[in-house]
C-alpha cells in the first residue's frame, strides 16, 4: 500500500462558516432537535430549489419513507423504482411492506428508462395493480428525462417521488432537480455535494403534506397535554446543530457544483481522446452537478476492467468505486420483477460491468487529481503494451 496521502472518492468540504451557526445553537442552548437553524435551513433550501416547503429530516432514506407514508403506500401495494441506484432508494418500500418493481436505465442519462417504465405501467394497468408511486433517481447528479417520465406517470395518475439525493444543484431545462414530482428528496450524507454530517430533506409544493411529514417525523405526537399517539411515528427530525452546518453548506452549494464540474472537465481533458473511455452523458438542456465523475471503460479496447483500475488506484491510496450494483441483481431483491430498457438489453447491467466512479471531491487539489490521472494512464499504457 502506498504511503502517500489518501485521496477520497468524495470527502466533506467545509466552508468555514459552519461554526457560526453551530455557536449560535450552543449560545442559545438550541441543542436538541428542532430550533432556529432547522427552520432557517428548511426555508433557505425551499427558496433555493423553488418549492413552497421543505422538511429537514435525519436522512434521505427517512425522507423517502415519509413520502411513501404520505402517499398511503401499504402492505401489498406496488412501488416502481429505478434499479441502478443505492439500496436506500428502495429499502423504504420494504419498510411499508410494499412490493418494489425495478425499472432499467437508458443510455442518454443512465437514469430510469421511459420505454421500460411505459411497459411496466401497461402491464400494471392490465393487471389492475397500478403502483402507488414511482421513485425516479437522478444518478450521480444527472437529471432523468423528466418531461417524458412525468407525462407517462400523469397518464396513469401515478405520483412521482424524485430521489435527488445525488443531484442537488443540478437542473433540468432550467428547473431545479428534485422539484418535478409530488415529493423530492435530498441527502446531506458526508459524501454528498453538501453535507450536514448526516441528514436529508423532503420537499414539496404541498404544504399540508409536509406538515403531516413533520408530525410523523416527531413520533406522531397528538395535540394533547400528555404524550398521546394515534398512529405510528418516527424519530426522523434533523437536529438544530446539524441544520446549522447545512445552512453554511447551502451558502456555497453553487461553488461546490462549479468545483465538481471543473474536476470532471480535467478528467475529460486527460481521458477524453482515449478510444475505450466514455464519460457519463450530460443530457441536452440539463446542468449536471457532476457529484461524481463516472465513466465507462471498454475492456476489449483497453485490456483492463474497472475493477482492475480500482485495485490499481487502491494500491496508491486512492479511492475509486464501481457504479451502483443494480437492485434487481441484489440478493435482497432476487424475486422482484424487473423491466429492462429493451427486451434483449439491460442498460443497468452493462453499466455495472463497465462503469467506474473516480475521485471527485470539490476539495481535491489539482495535484491530487493529477496523481489519479497519472496512475490510470500508467496502467493503461502497461496494458496496451502487452
Amino acid at each position: 500500500m502506498s504511503q502517500q496521502e489518501r485521496i477520497f472518492l468524495s470527502s466533506p468540504h467545509m466552508s468555514g462558516n459552519e461554526q457560526k451557526y453551530i455557536n449560535d445553537a450552543f449560545d442559545t442552548n438550541w441543542i436538541a432537535p428542532l430550533g432556529p437553524n432547522v427552520d432557517g435551513f428548511e426555508r433557505e433550501l425551499a427558496d433555493y430549489v423553488g418549492v413552497r416547503d421543505a422538511a429537514a429530516v435525519s436522512s434521505g432514506t427517512a425522507a423517502i419513507h415519509l413520502a411513501l407514508r404520505l402517499l398511503d403506500v401499504q402492505a401489498g401495494d406496488k412501488v416502481f423504482c429505478s434499479s441502478l441506484t443505492f439500496v436506500a432508494s428502495a429499502n423504504p418500500i420494504l419498510y411499508q411492506g410494499a412490493e418494489p418493481v425495478f425499472i432499467d436505465s437508458e443510455p442518454d442519462t443512465w437514469n430510469i428508462s421511459p420505454n421500460a417504465l411505459e411497459r411496466a405501467l401497461v402491464d400494471a394497468e392490465r393487471n389492475h395493480r397500478l403502483p402507488k408511486a414511482v421513485i425516479i433517481v437522478n444518478l450521480y447528479g444527472q437529471s432523468a428525462k423528466m418531461d417524458e417520465l412525468v407525462a407517462i406517470c400523469d397518464r396513469y395518475n401515478v405520483p412521482i417521488i424524485e430521489d435527488a439525493a445525488e443531484s442537488l444543484g443540478a437542473t433540468y431545462k432550467g428547473k431545479k432537480s428534485g422539484t418535478f414530482g409530488k415529493f423530492g428528496v435530498y441527502s446531506f450524507n458526508g459524501n454528498k455535494i453538501i453535507t450536514t454530517s448526516g441528514g436529508g430533506m423532503l420537499v414539496s409544493n404541498d404544504v399540508e403534506a409536509l406538515k403531516k411529514a413533520r408530525f410523523l417525523a416527531t413520533q406522531a405526537r397528538d395535540l394533547a397535554p400528555h404524550y398521546q399517539h394515534s398512529e405510528i411515528g418516527y424519530n426522523y427530525r434533523m437536529s438544530n446543530i446539524l441544520a446549522g452546518i447545512g445552512r453554511a453548506q447551502l451558502e456555497v452549494l453553487d461553488e461546490r457544483v462549479a468545483a465538481r464540474r471543473a474536476v470532471y472537465n480535467r478528467y475529460v481533458v486527460a481521458f477524453g481522446d482515449i478510444d475505450g473511455i466514455t464519460f457519463m452523458p450530460e443530457l441536452k438542456g440539463t446542468y449536471h452537478n457532476r457529484w461524481l465523475t463516472t465513466l465507462i471503460i471498454d475492456r476489449d479496447k483497453l485490456g483492463v476492467t474497472p475493477m482492475q483500475v480500482i485495485e490499481s488506484l487502491s494500491k496508491e491510496n486512492i479511492e475509486a468505486r464501481p457504479v451502483w450494483k443494480p437492485l434487481h441483481l441484489q440478493p435482497l431483491f432476487e424475486s422482484v420483477k424487473y423491466y429492462s430498457h429493451e427486451s434483449n438489453r439491460s442498460i443497468s447491467d452493462e453499466l455495472f460491468v463497465s462503469g467506474i466512479c473516480l475521485p471527485s471531491g470539490s476539495n481535491m487539489t489539482e495535484e491530487q487529481q493529477n496523481r489519479v490521472i497519472q496512475n490510470i494512464i500508467k496502467l493503461l499504457n502497461q496494458r496496451m503494451a502487452v
